[in-house]
C-alpha cells in the first residue's frame, strides 16, 4: 500500500468508528418515551449516549436559598454552601438523571437542573429535604408523663414558623421538664418528650437500604459506621426496655423499644412507610444530611413538547444553515467548493461521534456552537483556496500550488482556530449550563475542523491528482 492509501483506511477507519459511536445515540432517540423510561429506570442506559440538555429534553429548574440563620454561628458560608452543593449532588446522582446541572450562584444560592424530570414536586422533596437524623431516648420518668398529659389537655403544642417548619407552643415549653424537649411524631397530632441530649446523629451513618418489616410493609435499614456502631451499642445497652426515638428533620419516624443491646451497628426505621416514601428517605439518608435547610426561591419546568419543538427548530436551522454553505461552496469554488463540503460533512460526524464519546450534553447553545463549527471550517478552507489561486494566477503549477496554498494558508488558519479556543477554555471554565455546552461543542468542533479542512481535503486533492493528468483545477 501507498503512503496515501493508508491515510484513507485511516481516515475511513474514524468514519466507521464515529458512526459506531453515533448508533447508540440513534438508536435511543428513535424509541418513543415510554421505552426510554422503562430502560433509564432499569439503568439500562447505554454507556455513551449523547445528552440533551434541559431546554432539548425538558425537565426542572430549581434555584435554591441556603439559610444561612440556621448554620451555626461561626460557620464559614461558602463551605457550607459547597458541601450542601456535594450532598445535593450525590442525591440527584442517586435518582438516575443523566448529566444533571449543580452549580453555586452567588454566595448562597444553588441552580438545579434536572433534565427528564417531569414530577418536579418529588424532585423538591428528595433534594431540598434537610435530612437531619437524629437518635434520642425518650422520656419515660414519672415528670414527664405528668407534663405529657397537661400538654394534650391544653391543646396547642406547636406554632408553626414561617418558613414551614415548627416550634414548641409557649404553653407547652412551661410544662416540659427540665432537660427536655416536645417533637411531633410522624402520626398526625402526636408528640414525644424526648431528651434535650443527642447521644447520636446521621453524620455516623455508613448506608441504608429500603427492606420489608415483619408486617408487609416497606422499612429503612440503616448501618453505622465502626465508632457510631460502638456509640449505638453503648446507648442501647444502658436503655433496655426504654424508648429510643429516631428523629429525621425534628419528627419522630419511629420510636421502637430497646429490647436488647443492639452492637452490630445496624438498626431499623419503621413509620407505616409506602415503598416511594422509604426509598426516598434512604436516598437522603445514605447522601447525608445538608448544613441547612434550603429555600426554592424560583421554579421552572420545560415541558418535553416545548423541548421537541426547540429540537425540530435548532435541527432546522442548523440544516438550512450548512445547506447554503454547502450551495455557495460549489457556487463560488466549483470542485473545490464540493471536496470542501465533503470534509464538512465529515467534521460533522466526528463532532458529534466525539460528543456521543463524551457523554457530553447537547442544548440549544451547542448547536449554535455546531453551526459556527461548520462556519470556521468553511473559512480555513477558503483561506487555502485563495491561497492555491494566488499560486495559479502567477504561474505556478498545480500540485506546487496546492502545497503552497496549504503551506501558507496554515499559519493563519492555526491562528484564528486557537485564540477562538483560548475563548471557548475561558467560557467553559467560569460558564455554566449551557455556556459550557457551547463551549464543549466549540472545542471538539475546532479540533474536528482543523483535521477535515486541512489534512482530509488535502487526501482528497491527492487522490484526484493522482488519478490522471489534471490540467485545470476548478478553484
Amino acid at each position: 500500500m501507498t503512503k496515501l492509501q493508508y491515510k484513507w483506511a485511516g481516515v475511513f477507519a474514524l468514519v466507521a468508528l464515529s458512526l459506531f459511536m453515533l448508533y447508540p445515540s440513534v438508536d435511543w432517540y428513535t424509541k418513543d418515551n415510554d421505552q426510554r423510561e422503562r430502560l433509564e429506570s432499569s439503568r439500562m442506559r447505554p454507556k455513551h449516549l449523547l445528552n440533551l440538555g434541559l431546554d432539548l429534553k425538558g425537565g426542572t429548574h430549581l434555584l435554591m436559598e441556603l439559610d444561612v440563620s440556621k448554620l451555626p454561628k461561626g460557620s464559614d458560608i461558602l463551605d457550607a454552601l459547597s458541601r450542601a452543593q456535594e450532598i445535593l449532588r450525590n442525591r440527584v446522582d442517586q435518582l438516575g438523571v443523566a448529566e444533571p446541572l449543580i452549580t453555586r450562584q452567588g454566595e448562597r444560592w444553588i441552580v438545579v437542573q434536572l433534565p427528564g424530570i417531569k414530577n418536579s414536586q418529588q424532585a423538591k422533596d428528595i433534594i431540598g429535604k434537610t435530612a437531619m437524623l437524629e437518635f434520642r431516648m425518650v422520656d419515660s420518668s414519672e415528670a414527664s408523663q405528668q407534663a405529657s398529659g397537661k400538654i394534650y389537655e391544653a391543646g396547642e403544642q406547636f406554632v408553626n414558623n414561617p418558613d414551614g417548619s415548627y416550634a414548641v407552643s409557649p404553653k407547652a415549653q412551661e410544662l416540659l421538664p427540665p432537660g427536655d424537649t416536645l417533637v411531633k411524631s410522624r402520626e398526625s397530632g402526636g408528640f414525644y418528650i424526648v431528651k434535650d441530649t443527642v447521644p447520636l446523629t446521621g453524620s455516623e451513618l455508613d448506608t441504608a437500604s429500603v427492606g420489608t418489616g415483619s408486617n408487609g410493609l416497606p422499612i429503612v435499614n440503616f448501618k453505622f459506621k465502626p465508632e457510631g456502631g460502638r456509640i449505638f451499642g453503648a446507648l442501647t445497652t444502658a436503655n433496655v426496655g426504654k424508648n429510643l426515638a429516631i428523629l429525621l428533620d425534628g419528627t419522630v419516624m419511629s420510636a421502637p423499644v430497646i429490647k436488647s443491646p443492639i452492637r452490630g451497628g445496624s438498626g431499623i426505621i419503621e413509620g407505616n412507610f409506602t415503598m416511594n416514601e422509604a426509598r426516598e428517605l434512604a436516598i437522603v439518608l445514605r447522601a447525608g444530611a445538608l448544613p441547612a435547610p434550603l429555600r426554592v426561591i424560583e421554579e421552572r419546568t420545560i415541558g418535553a413538547t416545548l423541548g421537541e419543538d426547540s429540537i425540530r427548530k435548532g435541527l432546522r436551522a442548523c440544516a438550512v444553515g450548512s445547506l447554503l454553505v454547502v450551495v455557495f461552496m460549489i457556487f463560488y469554488y466549483g470542485l473545490s467548493g464540493a471536496i470542501a463540503d465533503v470534509a464538512l460533512v465529515l467534521n460533522v460526524v466526528f463532532l458529534i461521534a466525539l460528543m456521543a464519546y463524551f457523554d457530553a450534553t447537547l442544548t440549544l447553545p451547542g448547536i449554535a456552537g455546531i453551526v459556527l463549527t461548520v462556519g470556521m471550517a468553511v473559512d480555513a478552507n477558503v483561506l487555502i483556496f485563495e491561497r492555491i489561486r494566488e499560486e495559479l494566477r502567477i504561474g505556478k503549477p498545480i500540485r506546487i500550488a496546492i502545497d503552497l496554498g496549504y503551506e501558507k494558508a496554515f499559519s493563519a488558519i492555526l491562528d484564528g482556530n486557537l485564540t477562538t479556543l483560548i475563548a471557548a477554555l475561558f467560557l467553559f471554565q467560569f460558564g455554566t449550563g449551557p455556556i459550557k455546552g457551547f463551549a464543549v461543542t466549540l472545542t471538539l468542533g475546532l479540533m474536528c475542523s482543523m483535521f477535515t479542512a486541512i489534512v482530509v481535503t488535502r487526501m482528497i486533492y491527492e487522490a484526484y491528482l493522482a488519478s490522471g493528468t489534471v490540467e485545470k483545477l476548478s478553484v
